[in-house]
């Protein structure tokens, strides 16, 4: 179960990294205005650019802190570091997906409920 969890942990914390480099680096790339489904008078702007690039920091932390759980490994410190970091993913994408879009709740929120369920088995 170990493996299975860390595949999972390992491919959240890859999803993390790139929604932060679309949202930071290419929000204007027709790749994140599908993604975030922006509006035609809203790609252009710069204060829209400026959230994302804020927004897109926040997932490279959950990207961070959840790499940095596998790399502890599931010693008690690792496993309860990856759990905290699974944890702020699944209530992020449940808060995504009742304020901004319901699809977060699946794209963000069903791998990282895997994740968490996988890890829960682990010890």
């Amino acid at each position: 179960m170990e493996i299975l969890s860390a595949i999972l942990v390992g491919i959240l914390a890859l999803e993390h990294l790139f929604i932060m480099i679309l949202e930071m680096f290419f929000i204007h790339s027709k790749v994140a205005k599908r993604a975030f489904q922006l509006p035609k008078h809203l790609e252009g702007d710069r204060n829209v650019a400026i959230m994302f690039a804020n927004q897109g920091l926040y997932n490279g932390f959950l990207a961070a802190g959840l790499v940095w759980g596998l790399i502890l490994g599931f010693n008690s410190v690792g496993y309860m570091i990856q759990l905290f970091f699974i944890i702020c993913v699944v209530i992020a994408a449940i808060y995504g997906g009742f304020t901004s879009n319901k699809s977060i709740i699946i794209k963000q929120g069903l791998p990282a409920i895997l994740a968490l369920i996988t890890l829960l088995f682990v010890i």
